[in-house]
C-alpha cells in the first residue's frame, strides 16, 4: 500500500485550485440513472469513488467513459438495477442508486453500504421513504431489495427523524418520476443538495425548496440526460485553508466558496487567520500558532463533521486549550490517538475531545483510519520536526484529488511512496 511521506516545518504559500466536488459528483452520477441518453460532467474529480460508482453502473449495463475530467454515463441500457457487495462494501454512496433505479425501473436490488469506519450510518431513514412512496422492501442475505408493485412509485410525504444528507438525495431523486407531489421534511441543506436539485432541474424535474428543510417534488413521466459543471469541494477547500492555518502560511486557494464554508471560516479566523475573497477564492493568511478555538459539529450550516479532524490538527499546536464537540458521528475521534503518537496533547470524554496545544509536535508513523483522518494526519505533518509516514492513503485517495501534488505546489515537503509496508 502507498504512503504519504512528509519532512514538515515550512510554511506554505502560494495558489492552490480546489478539485470537484466528490460529495456533489456521486449523487448526480446516480441520477444519470433517471434518464436514458448519455449525461456529461465536466471537471469531475479522479477519485476512487468516482470511479467506483462509474463501475457500479457499468454493472447495471450503462456504458461509462472518464477522461481528462470529462465523466460520460449512458444509461440507455439498464439490464441489471443491482448494485453488488463487492462495489459497494468500500462506499457508502452508492446506496444512493436505491431511489433512482427503482424510480425508473420499477425495482432495485442494493448491497447493504461500506465506507468509512466513523460509525454507524443507518439507512432506515432511505427504507421508511421508499415505503412512504409505495415501495416493497425487503432485507434479505446483506440486500435491500425494493420493489414498487404498480410498475411506479407514487407521491407521498415523508418526515425525516434527523437531518440526512444522502437520505435527502436518495428521495429527492425517487421522487422526480413518482405519481403526483412528494414532499420531504426536516430534509438536509449541504450545498451538495442544492447542486444535485439543480442537476435535476437541468434533466427535467420539479423541485422547490432545496436548501430549506421542507423539498417540495411534483412527479413527471421522464427526464433528460444531464450536462453539468461539478461545484468545487467545499471539504477540499477547507483542508487547503487549514493547511495554510497549521503552518502559519499565506496560500491563495481558488474556487474556494465562501457560501459553502460560512461556518469554518468563522473558526479559522478565531483562530487568528485573516481570510478575504480574492478573485475567484480565498486567501488565508494565518499566525504562527493558531489561538484556541472551541467548536461543535452539526449539519449544515453549522461546523461541518468532514473538518472536524483538520481542525483538531491545527488546534493541537495552537496557543491554550480547546474543546471540540462531535455531534454527527459516533466514532470520528479515530484519529486522536495518531495525533497523540506525535507529541499532540488531546484528552477524549464521550463525544468532547479537550485539544491542548503544544508548541511543536514531532513526525512520526502513524495510520489513517478513515478519510478525514487521513488528511488530519498529512496536516499535523506539515507542521511537525522530522518525518511523518501516514500509511493506508487509499482512504486519502477516496476524497482527495492528488493533495500530495497540490501541498507540494504550495511548497511542502510531500511525496508519495509506492508499495510502503505499514
Amino acid at each position: 500500500m502507498d504512503a504519504i511521506e512528509i519532512e514538515g516545518g515550512k510554511p506554505l504559500a502560494g495558489e492552490v485550485t480546489v478539485s470537484g466536488s466528490k460529495n456533489a459528483t456521486l449523487p448526480q452520477i446516480a441520477a444519470a440513472l433517471l434518464s436514458a441518453g448519455r449525461s456529461t460532467f465536466h471537471s469531475a474529480p479522479d477519485l476512487a469513488d468516482i470511479r467506483t460508482m462509474g463501475r457500479l453502473l457499468q454493472n447495471m449495463g450503462a456504458r461509462v467513459s472518464f477522461e481528462r475530467g470529462t465523466l460520460e454515463v449512458d444509461a440507455t441500457e439498464l439490464g441489471n438495477p443491482e448494485a453488488p457487495y463487492e462495489l459497494v462494501k468500500t462506499m457508502r454512496a452508492a446506496v444512493l442508486v436505491l431511489g433512482p433505479l427503482v424510480a425508473r425501473c420499477g425495482r432495485a436490488r442494493v448491497s447493504l453500504p461500506g465506507g468509512c469506519a466513523i460509525g454507524a450510518r443507518p439507512i432506515d431513514q432511505h427504507l421508511k421513504g421508499l415505503q412512504a412512496l409505495g415501495a416493497r422492501i425487503e432485507l434479505a442475505h446483506g440486500y435491500v431489495e425494493a420493489i414498487a408493485d404498480a410498475g411506479r412509485l407514487r407521491g407521498g410525504r415523508i418526515l425525516f427523524d434527523l437531518p440526512t444528507v444522502t437520505g435527502t438525495e436518495n428521495l429527492m431523486m425517487a421522487g422526480t418520476l413518482a405519481d403526483g407531489e412528494t414532499v420531504l421534511e426536516n430534509c438536509a441543506r449541504e450545498p451538495e443538495v442544492v447542486a444535485l436539485a439543480v442537476a435535476l432541474q437541468s434533466m427535467g424535474a420539479r423541485i422547490e425548496g432545496a436548501g430549506t428543510p421542507v423539498i417540495r417534488i411534483h412527479g413527471v413521466t421522464s427526464l433528460r440526460p444531464l450536462d453539468l459543471e461539478v461545484i468545487p469541494d467545499r471539504i477540499e477547500a477547507g483542508t487547503l485553508l487549514a493547511a495554510a492555518v497549521i503552518t502559519g502560511g499565506d496560500v491563495l486557494v481558488r474556487r474556494a466558496r465562501k457560501d459553502d464554508l460560512e461556518a469554518a471560516l468563522a473558526k479559522l479566523r478565531e483562530a487568528g487567520a485573516t481570510i478575504t475573497e480574492e478573485g475567484d477564492g480565498l486567501r488565508c493568511k494565518a499566525p504562527p500558532r493558531p489561538k484556541a478555538v472551541d467548536f461543535i459539529t452539526a449539519p449544515f450550516p453549522g461546523f461541518p463533521t468532514d473538518l472536524q479532524a483538520q481542525l483538531m490538527a491545527c488546534l493541537s499546536v495552537g496557543e491554550g486549550a480547546s474543546r471540540v464537540v462531535e455531534t454527527v458521528f459516533e466514532n470520528r475521534f479515530m484519529h486522536v490517538q495518531e495525533l497523540s503518537r506525535m507529541g499532540a496533547d488531546i484528552a477524549i470524554d464521550g463525544h468532547t475531545a479537550v485539544v491542548r496545544g503544544v508548541p511543536r509536535l514531532s513526525g512520526a508513523p502513524v495510520m489513517a483510519t478513515d478519510l478525514r483522518a487521513s488528511a488530519s494526519l498529512v496536516l499535523a505533518g506539515l507542521r511537525a520536526e522530522g518525518t511523518t509516514t501516514v500509511h493506508r492513503v487509499y482512504h486519502l485517495d477516496r476524497g482527495y484529488e492528488g493533495l500530495e501534488k497540490k501541498l507540494s505546489s504550495l511548497g511542502a515537503r510531500i511525496r508519495r511512496v509506492k508499495g510502503a509496508s505499514a
